[in-house]
């Protein structure tokens, strides 16, 4: 029996990666795409091959949504190519940056910026990638501890994560007579190189988050992956709408 095959936004680093990985290693083979580091995202292409798993990386500017019909042709003739197929079992919504700012500080240009990678481009993708998708298919957006608890600086950040958090249950809604499940997940802080590294290398604020959560540490990109890659196996298949917070149980 084939392998099923996922598309990740934004898989060359972080959590991405980790989730890519992660699913290769539930025998999922693998799109993932990249905005600018295709080096790296070659690397994990390599990484998931010598896991014994297939995958191909393709460039995709997330924020750019008139970009996207051009993208679904180039991702129609790849999997083609590579599977003799037309059609996908998985799409994750990972792509996506931070900007920490103060809500008195962030430009409309901020702002503008946020709402292209985090709001529009996922909505607009998943609705390009319709016809694509299997019924079925499972899809995972990706929120953010932020959307439930507020720490200063993440305004605008937090507020496209709840959208996506109430994108998510239409989505199921409308997308279940397909048997399509539509699932978010929000992380807690993670020690990758989001945000510049920020959680990861500020050691005093690495301490301060830890001493929040229950679990008494920070998260680690192995707590997201598995995760999500858990989320798409048949074990999950009565699961939809639902918000899963992997936090170690922050700010309770």
């Amino acid at each position: 029996m084939a392998n099923r095959i996922a598309l990740i936004t934004g898989g060359s680093r972080g959590l991405g990666k980790n989730t890519a990985l992660a699913l290769a290693q539930k025998n999922i083979d693998v799109v993932l795409t990249y905005n600018s580091q295709q080096a790296e995202a070659e690397g994990v292409v390599k990484e998931i091959e010598a896991l014994g798993g297939r995958a191909i990386a393709l460039q995709l500017n997330i924020a750019d949504a008139g970009s996207f019909d051009s993208f679904i042709e180039k991702l129609k003739n790849s999997l083609v190519s590579k599977w003799q197929r037309e059609n996908l079992d998985i799409l994750i919504n990972n792509a996506g940056i931070g900007i920490h700012k103060p809500f008195a500080e962030t430009t409309e240009a901020d702002f503008d910026t946020l709402v292209n990678i985090q709001f529009k481009g996922p909505f607009f993708l998943t609705q390009k990638m319709l016809s694509l998708l299997k019924d079925g298919s499972s899809i995972i957006n990706i929120s953010s501890g932020l959307a439930r608890f507020s720490t200063p600086g993440y305004s605008a950040y937090a507020a496209m994560k709840g959208a996506m958090e109430t994108l998510t249950r239409y989505q199921a809604k409308e997308l279940g007579a397909r048997g399509i499940r539509v699932n978010i997940v929000a992380p807690g802080a993670i020690e990758t190189d989001f945000g510049g590294g920020v959680v990861r290398d500020n050691q005093q604020l690495n301490s301060f988050i830890a001493s929040q959560t229950a679990l008494g540490r920070v998260g680690l990109p192995d707590d997201i992956g598995g995760l999500i890659a858990s989320l798409c196996m048949p074990e999950m298949s009565w699961v939809t709408a639902q918000r899963i917070e992997a936090s170690g149980g922050m700010f309770l």
